[in-house]
């Protein structure tokens, strides 16, 4: 792919020692802490496209830059920042071409952009998107909802923008989002083999990162667990990270589900905001401060300064001083005992 390939990815725990004297085996738990110690996790920030696309108003295009900047400025490495759609659908997303030109300009920031099909693709790689995100609803009624498709319809456009990506010279990455991986607001249960078909379906196109997104915020850690082991031993390492929404209040218990199963790569964004204006009953992301927090306390890099983190939600609240925003971490402060991994 692209030249901008970032560390996604999933990391196994390596075989747990014996201890000092062969006493047996170190303890599950310490060891599991252990090989915390100094691995990386990586944040990709959905504020700016999954967050504002449900925005009760328009955040102003030089308000939004300068959030961006905010975020990248406290560490974050790559940012969803916003998605080539038609303006009349959503509406908060008509000024994505000038935020990618303004984003692709900060140092060292992987500036990732959502299409839906073949133009929006092109539009993307023409702004200067390093990664292109192309959604793909596992369920029926979603897929429809949102697209207008069929998931293996959709599946097919997949395949139409990887054939067109590396006749270009792959200009950009592409990853896809198998959403609704754990349920569906609209179709209810979605059965786990269907989410391993279509995420190895996505694979047989050539898309080397697929991520499992809780699109409507349904799942719990045992699902977690399941699913991306399911899909792992179809599709190995292509499966790269987690989506989630905290509708049930499980976000992050379903963060940690997946890091105990080995994923290494989460989306998250600032004060939870977010949804999807096609799935009923879908609320906020999981908030990336208190993601932060719980990483780094856990001994996990993120290479993000949470202090600086919250100083940027001064600059969403006054880009969108109507919008509620959500955190524990920002209300309650940094606790004194906090440190972070590095």
């Amino acid at each position: 792919m692209g030249s901008r390939r970032s560390s996604r990815g999933f990391v196994a725990l390596p075989a747990r020692p014996a201890k000092p004297g062969g006493a047996g085996l170190v303890p599950a738990v310490l060891w599991a802490q252990i090989a915390a110690m100094s691995e990386h996790v990586m944040i990709c920030e959905v504020g700016p496209r999954d967050g504002l696309q449900m925005a009760k108003s328009r955040m102003e295009t030089g308000a939004k830059c300068d959030w961006i900047a905010a975020l990248a400025k406290a560490g974050v490495k790559e940012i969803e920042v916003g998605s080539f759609v038609p303006a009349k659908l959503i509406p908060q997303m008509a000024d994505t071409e000038a935020v990618v030109r303004f984003a692709k300009e900060i140092p060292g920031l992987v500036v990732v952009a959502l299409a839906p099909n073949l133009r929006g693709a092109q539009a993307a790689v023409a702004a200067g998107a390093h990664r292109v995100s192309i959604p793909v609803s596992v369920s029926e009624g979603h897929s429809r909802a949102n697209l207008n498709r069929a998931p293996d319809e959709q599946v097919a456009v997949v395949g139409q923008i990887v054939e067109w990506m590396e006749s270009a010279g792959n200009p950009a990455e592409i990853e896809v989002a198998c959403s609704t991986a754990f349920g569906c607001s609209i179709d209810g249960v979605v059965p786990e083999r269907e989410v391993v078909r279509i995420a190895a379906a996505l694979a047989e196109t050539g898309v080397e990162q697929i991520g499992l997104a809780d699109t409507v915020g349904y799942a719990n850690p045992a699902q977690i667990k399941s699913v991306v082991r399911a899909v792992r031993r179809e599709i190995g390492p292509a499966l790269r990270g987690l989506h989630l929404h905290d509708t049930m209040g499980l976000g992050l218990a379903n963060a940690l589900a997946g890091l105990e199963v080995g994923i290494r790569d989460f989306d998250a964004a600032l004060a939870g905001l977010g949804g999807c204006p096609f799935a009923p009953g879908a609320s906020g992301n999981i908030v990336t401060e208190d993601l932060v927090f719980m990483l780094e306390s856990m001994g996990f890099g993120t290479g993000i300064d949470l202090a600086a983190l919250i100083a940027a939600r001064r600059l969403l609240h006054e880009g969108l001083p109507a919008e509620p925003m959500h955190g524990q971490v920002a209300k309650a402060g940094i606790p004194r005992t906090y440190r972070q991994a590095a």
